[in-house]
């Protein structure tokens, strides 16, 4: 590396230094380059290998990539999914002194996939619907902490399979705002209608490709994540009245409210005087209910469905195996010594890449249930590991990393002014 950089990290990691911040990004030879998916962006993305992991490079202008550095840590304290921002790198240039574009460093979200890398393999059709779904989540998420996106899509938007859904990670804060006073119904309103706009265009583009069924109309499916957000916004924020006599309905909102992976925090119940009626309304909600569980009571960190369904077989196996008397946290323990951590263990070293460790439970368990089904009996998980490692994950591809083809590998960014918004970095927009 040629000349001195600025360099704004929380913690800078020393490997950042090798890196040649002295040669235009579109420069770096392919020692340097890993060629991960991406398409045509405004602005310049390169992915690279640093210190056994993969970072996103994004050229932009110096106070850009401050701003969008700033709002990724401030929604990663927040507890909102998005990338990890690692620096921002300002001061660069050339061998020949000529000052070069400053860039914003994020780390690759491990295990996760653009939307057209999840289209780029046969998929059913229900795909598109489940990835509008985790966006609709994410950005109730997002509005909930008052933060307004400006340009929803998903191509700002990275996707990790949680138990047969999809997870959704915000990518680019660029466009984005926070406002401590929350959202106006108009601001959450037009970050709908920007949603509804670019995924109608994502997927008639995906469609034109020939990766979507025919039968799939990008309208409608662009449609869904209006119906999804308010149904869910509904669900959290909205007040219900009922008759004093009908109180279960208090647990049962709590319940729901559980199942679409939430926590309240505060409710606030009002009685009438005469006794009548009672009405409730979430005051304080969070993320995370089963997330949280899990971790607490086992140490491991997954998605949110994942959770659920893991926790769902350490309650069976409560009530199955484990011996009475023992408390919670003593079943969960034993728990993870006598059936995940040997599952885990019992992949193939070089199988260890294709999904992440609560994934390959899950899908084991759906497995082992469809071999139960087809058998007419009850299939040990030991058989059905060994059926579901030679019949199913051998012949995934690895969702560590996905290395895109050759052809991939370049990127022709669109030329247009600096400082104008972008909010695709990861793959190209229509």
């Amino acid at each position: 590396m040629a000349g001195s950089v600025n360099i704004t990290a929380a913690t800078v990691d020393p490997a950042l230094l090798d890196l040649p911040w002295n040669l235009p990004l579109d420069s770096w030879s392919n020692e340097h380059i890993a060629l991960l998916p991406k398409g045509i962006s405004r602005h310049l993305v390169r992915f690279a290998n640093l210190s056994g992991y993969v970072i996103a490079i994004k050229e932009t202008t110096s106070e850009m990539a401050r701003r969008e550095y700033d709002m990724l840590r401030t929604l990663q304290r927040l507890d909102v999914p998005c990338v990890d921002p690692v620096a921002v790198i300002e001061g660069r240039t050339d061998d020949d002194g000529k000052p070069l574009k400053a860039v914003l460093v994020t780390r690759h979200l491990k295990f996760s996939l653009p939307y057209r890398a999840i289209y780029s393999q046969t998929l059913r059709p229900d795909t598109a619907t489940r990835l509008v779904d985790a966006l609709a989540v994410l950005l109730v998420r997002l509005h909930m902490v008052g933060f307004f996106w400006g340009d929803v899509s998903l191509s700002n938007t990275l996707f990790r399979r949680d138990a047969g859904a999809f997870a959704a990670y915000l990518v680019d804060a660029e466009t984005g705002q926070l406002y401590e006073g929350g959202l106006s119904n108009g601001q959450r309103e037009n970050d709908l209608e920007i949603a509804r706009v670019n995924i109608a265009g994502e997927l008639m583009d995906i469609q034109a490709g020939g990766r979507l069924a025919e039968e799939v109309d990008p309208v409608q499916i662009s449609g869904g994540i209006v119906d999804a957000y308010r149904k869910l916004w509904k669900e959290l924020t909205g007040s219900e009245s009922f008759s004093a006599s009908e109180r279960w309905r208090i647990a049962e909102r709590v319940r729901r409210l559980n199942e679409l992976g939430f926590d309240i925090e505060e409710l606030a119940i009002r009685t009438r005087e005469d006794g009548a009626s009672v009405r409730i309304q979430p005051k304080v909600v969070d993320a995370g209910h089963h997330q949280r569980r899990l971790l607490r009571l086992t140490g491991l960190d997954t998605g949110e469905n994942q959770a659920r369904r893991l926790l769902n077989d350490l309650d069976s196996y409560a009530a199955t195996t484990a011996k009475p008397g023992l408390d919670e946290e003593a079943i969960a323990h034993e728990w993870l010594m006598r059936v995940f951590e040997p599952v885990v263990r019992a992949i193939p070293a070089d199988l260890r890449g294709k999904l992440e460790p609560a994934e390959v439970f899950h899908q084991l368990l759906d497995h082992r249930w469809f071999m139960s089904q087809e058998e007419g009996r009850d299939v040990p998980l030991a058989e059905s590991l060994t059926s579901y490692i030679n019949d199913v994950l051998r012949h995934r591809r690895d969702e560590a990393t996905v290395i895109a083809p050759m052809t991939e590998a370049i990127t022709v960014p669109v030329p247009v002014a600096d400082d104008e918004d972008d909010g695709d970095d990861w793959t190209s927009k229509v």
